[in-house]
């Protein structure tokens, strides 16, 4: 019984991936940072990254201004590109589509919007302010997805 009340808990992280790192991911880490705060959810970091990201970029304006309307804001984002390091510590790597999981799949614990939540998160880049909405909104209901069916149900080891 000597310290068997502290208990240590290691941080677990999710991370987004989409091509670029500027429309979709960054909407889906601001997305679950304010989900998980708001029910109270820690031990769990957030990030993302893009397979083709431009580092020096920002996120996409139309992204920027859908979180806006939700309240939520995401200044100094700045894309960053997808790398091993990133992954191997990673403990649940959600790709936006099926064909990213694919190219990433040898890389470790990678799954698919698709495969988690039943439907992909097409890349709304270069299309109307609306596009950006409904991607907002379908990442919306993925992260909730998330959050109740891997996130509170995540045991170490499974």
């Amino acid at each position: 019984m000597n310290g068997d009340k502290t208990i240590k808990h290691k941080r677990k992280r999710v991370l987004f991936v989409c091509t670029g790192n500027t429309c979709r991911s960054p909407m889906a880490e601001a997305l679950l940072k304010v989900k998980l705060k708001r029910n109270k959810i820690k031990w769990w970091d957030v990030s993302s990254c893009g397979i083709h990201a431009e580092v020096g970029g920002t996120i996409s304006e139309n992204s920027k201004i859908a979180l806006e309307e939700w309240g939520i804001t995401c200044n100094g984002f700045a894309p960053r590109q997808l790398t091993q390091k990133i992954l191997d510590k990673s403990t649940l790597v959600v790709c936006m589509t099926e064909l990213q999981r694919q190219m990433l799949e040898a890389c470790g614990n990678v799954h698919s919007v698709k495969e988690l939540c039943g439907y992909e998160i097409p890349d709304p880049f270069g299309c109307n302010l609306d596009a950006y909405r409904v991607t907002r909104d379908s990442l919306s209901r993925a992260c909730d997805i998330l959050i109740k069916n891997y996130i509170l149900q995540y045991k170490d080891g499974n």
